[in-house]
């Protein structure tokens, strides 16, 4: 980087604001990046209604009576397609 000769004040202070605001933009940027990421990472929305399902279904009678049968069924599907 080169040196720069200011010959006033003036010139000093508007490359400073320059640099502020440069400076608040990239950070702007960094934030928005991070946002981006976490949104990416963390589960959506759908995610969030197929569990709220889940518990709405597998909730009460039935569902206890679904959390029995499911790994009857399971099984009984897994061993058909192996053929025993």
């Amino acid at each position: 980087m080169e040196n720069k000769k200011y010959s006033s004040y003036a010139e000093i202070e508007r490359d400073l604001e320059i640099l502020k605001v440069q400076k608040e933009i990239y950070y702007q940027k960094t934030l928005l990046s991070i946002d981006k990421t976490k949104d990416s990472i963390l589960p959506s929305k759908s995610v969030n209604l197929i569990g709220n399902l889940y518990q709405k279904v597998f909730s009460g009678m039935y569902g206890t009576i679904l959390k029995m049968i499911i790994p009857y069924v399971f099984n009984w599907y897994l061993n058909r397609k192996r053929g025993n």
